[in-house]
Formats: C-alpha cells, structure tokens, sequence
C-alpha cells in the first residue's frame, strides 16, 4: 500500500468532500481542514489489506476491527463505512499494544495520519478532540454491546438487530462476512433470510 500525501493525490477534490462527510471532521470549518490536511496522507487498499494501527479515517469502502487468536480464528469486532472512522487511540493513550486489527473489507480509500501528529492537532482544536473522544467512546459500547448481544440472543435475534442498529450496512457487507460478525454460518444466514425470519 502507498501512502500518498493528499495534496498530490489525483482524485483530491473528491475526497476533500468525502472527509467533510466523516462523523468526527464534519464540523470543522474550511480553515480547520486546511490545518489538518497537509497531514494526511491517502491509502488506496485492496480487500483483506491490513492498514498500520494509525488514527485512520475511512473515505471509502468498508474496513472491519478483528481480534484473532492463536489459531487464526477470528473474531469481527465492528465495521467502519465511508463515514465513520477506526482508529487505535485508546490503546495509544494507555502505552499498550493494539489488541486488534484493522483490514479493509473492500476495496477503500482511507485518509490516515500518524497518531502523534493526530493528537497535537486536537490539541490545538479542543473541539474536535472532545468529539473524536466521545466517538471512541461510543464505538466501545458498540463492541460492548455486539458481544452481548452474540451471547444473549438467539440467530433470528442477532440479525434482526444488525439490520434494525446498521440499515445502511445490512445489503453492503459480503455474507460471508455478515455471517462470520453474527458468529452464524453463511448458510445459517442464508436460510434465515429466505424463511423471513428476521
């Protein structure tokens, strides 16, 4: 993967409207933006790249947080859209290894910056550091609340709150993927789809 600096890369205008749309950037002004954009560089990643446990922001495509084991079982912890963001912050600020990992899903596009220069720029917006803190919060209780929920409801019940909690997912995600974030088989999925189960 090549990181390209955003300035330079072909398709800047497209994405500097993208990183308007993103849950954490969307508030900032124009000369806000401008601040942090010489900081960012652009990944084009194809499906299955891991990206480096950076502050990263998606513009593009679908990324998803794993946990995987000592035999490669894995674990999906959340998925990430054009809007949202991943980032390893919490672990940064604890002085402690990434406990899991970010890969992409999709093909994506994703603005990212080394986490350092990230928290020095909130530094100087105290704003965005408060909104960027709550929304690591939030992506917690999100995982928090997946793993309850992959422990307290049945089949039909795990798939009918992915697609009551995440409607704008449910039709992107590759079943396969889908199945393995529900802790079902494809072909459980499968078949509770067709009866209409959920």
């Amino acid at each position: 993967m090549i990181s390209i600096p955003l300035d330079n890369h072909s398709e800047r205008n497209v994405i500097r409207v993208q990183l308007r749309q993103n849950i954490v950037l969307r508030e900032m002004s124009d000369a806000e933006r401008s601040a942090l954009e010489p900081h960012l560089a652009v990944v084009d990643c194809s499906k299955g790249d891991a990206l480096l446990h950076q502050g990263v922001h998606d513009i593009d495509g679908l990324l998803k947080r794993v946990v995987t084991n000592a035999d490669a079982k894995e674990m999906i912890l959340r998925f990430a859209d054009e809007r949202a963001m991943e980032t390893s912050y919490a672990a940064w600020r604890l002085n402690t290894p990434t406990p899991y990992s970010i890969v992409c899903v999709t093909k994506a596009r994703v603005a990212k910056l080394p986490m350092p220069t990230w928290v020095t720029f909130m530094d100087r917006y105290p704003k965005f550091k408060e909104a960027f803190e709550y929304e690591v919060m939030h992506l917690m209780s999100e995982i928090m609340a997946h793993t309850i929920t992959l422990h307290l409801l049945d089949a039909p019940g795990r798939v009918h709150r992915f697609e009551r909690k995440h409607p704008e997912l449910a039709d992107r995600i590759p079943k396969k993927e889908l199945a393995a974030y529900l802790n079902l088989s494809a072909e459980t999925l499968s078949r509770l789809k067709q009866r209409g189960k959920i």
